[in-house]
């Protein structure tokens, strides 16, 4: 066969596979972060129903990520022996009746109860689907891969405000529920839903799928068969791999670091911006969708600088630093305006680390390790997300203003940048000491 053909059949394959897998990760992760940032528009008008100061509120918001924690590294690895057809369903499904739930609450205590619960069924979600992209593109591939789904995640945010404020303004009082009640159900629904579809449609493995041809099938598993032997090379590496390995710490330090501005931004972005004038519930929700929008626009540029250049790290730092610094100037600024375009340029550049983020932690390791690794550093990094809404929370409680709050994130975000500028990648060829050698592994 020319190399010709081969191109043209590397091609096929690819956007086949794309075409197929993409879409319907886009939704999963819509619903995935609409289910876990609906909470901050909830917050508008729950919050006075329920008595919330802004520290309840916070720690509620945060408690999500210690549920998510306790689950995370076993979830990924039930996906990685028994499937993500069938792992992927069972997290939509349970997240989306804890979800739909959540509408019920009647205090501070169920509603932490309600937040840890959601973040124990969502468990294993994100890192699950970053390593079933591992089975269906090749490295070079895959930033491109993730980005086409992972900017659900901003889709959401763009798309959650005017949805959620109009179904809590339009549906308030409605079978005498609050709006906010109405939200969560009509938001937690679909997720159910989209989880019993999950199990017709999925695939497993290349090997597996009937939808490509045996030529296309039979590429892709020699391609990614060929990028697992080159990190094997040196030997197979064992679940203990990803403790030892110094990037894996490294990495979850820096995400962790930027989750603190990703999530206190997502959770408080509504009273944030509710906080800057006399501004309706829908305003507030259609004002919070541009930084998200922008966010979008930043994923698909970066991410396709880096494919081009084959640049991770650097890419990650830069994007990472002038969040850092936007951050900052919405915090100083004394005009309103002044202060939610600086908002909008961290929108633009922070959603725009995830992609390069995953690419970079999908590529640790190989096999069981490999699913442990990517679990492990997500893991770790959720200290991120308990730490961020909560401190806010607090900070405003003791101050009256957001002002100091952001000031904070922006250090964490300054700390993510000079991590992923400093970082190793890729291994070192002496650090495979606790492999086993491929032909004892054999």
């Amino acid at each position: 066969m020319g190399q010709a053909s081969v191109s043209e059949l590397e091609q096929q394959t690819v956007r086949r596979v794309y075409w197929r897998l993409i879409p319907i990760l886009f939704v999963m992760m819509f619903f995935n972060y609409l289910d876990r940032i609906n909470l901050g528009y909830a917050g508008l008008t729950m919050n006075k129903d329920l008595g919330l100061s802004p520290a309840i509120f916070g720690f509620a918001a945060s408690i999500f990520f210690l549920g998510y924690m306790v689950l995370e590294v076993p979830s990924n690895l039930m996906l990685h022996w028994l499937g993500a057809r069938i792992w992927l369903a069972r997290i939509l499904i349970t997240w989306g009746l804890v979800a739909t739930l959540t509408a019920f609450v009647w205090n501070p205590l169920s509603l932490y109860v309600m937040r840890f619960g959601l973040g124990v069924a969502e468990a294993g979600f994100m890192p699950g689907v970053v390593l079933y992209l591992t089975y269906w593109f090749p490295a070079r591939y895959r930033a491109r891969a993730v980005a086409g789904y992972i900017i659900a995640g901003s889709f959401s945010a763009v798309a959650g405000g005017p949805i959620s404020t109009s179904i809590m303004t339009f549906l308030d009082g409605a079978g005498g529920l609050h709006g906010w009640q109405w939200m969560f159900i009509a938001e937690g629904v679909p997720t159910i839903l989209l989880g019993l579809f999950t199990l017709y449609y999925l695939t497993d493995r290349p090997a597996m799928a009937s939808w490509l041809t045996k030529e296309q099938a039979a590429w892709l598993e020699g391609e990614l068969a060929a990028e697992r032997a080159e990190i094997e090379q040196q030997g197979q590496h064992r679940l203990i791999e990803c403790v030892l390995d110094i990037r894996v710490w490294l990495l979850a330090a820096l995400f962790g670091c930027a989750l603190v501005g990703i999530y206190g931004l997502l959770l408080w972005l509504p009273q944030i911006i509710k906080g800057m004038g006399d501004l309706s519930n829908i305003q507030v929700g259609s004002l919070s969708a541009i930084p998200p929008l922008l966010g979008v626009v930043g994923t698909i540029v970066v991410s396709r600088s880096s494919d081009k250049t084959g640049d991770r790290k650097f890419h990650l730092a830069a994007v990472y630093l002038l969040a850092a610094v936007a951050m900052l100037g919405s915090a100083y600024v004394a005009s309103p305006v002044l202060a939610f375009v600086f908002l909008c340029i961290v929108g633009f550049s922070l959603n725009a680390g995830n992609p390069l983020f995953w690419s970079i932690n999908a590529s640790l390791l190989t096999g069981a390790a490999g699913a442990a690794s990517i679990a492990m550093v997500n893991t770790l990094a959720q200290f991120g997300g308990l730490i961020g809404p909560w401190c806010i929370g607090l900070i405003k409680d003791s101050t009256g203003s957001f002002s100091w709050a952001l000031v904070g994130i922006a250090g964490f975000l300054f700390v993510a940048s000079a991590i992923a500028a400093t970082m190793r990648v890729k291994p070192r060829e002496t650090e495979f000491s606790g492999a086993i050698p491929s032909s004892v592994a054999h």
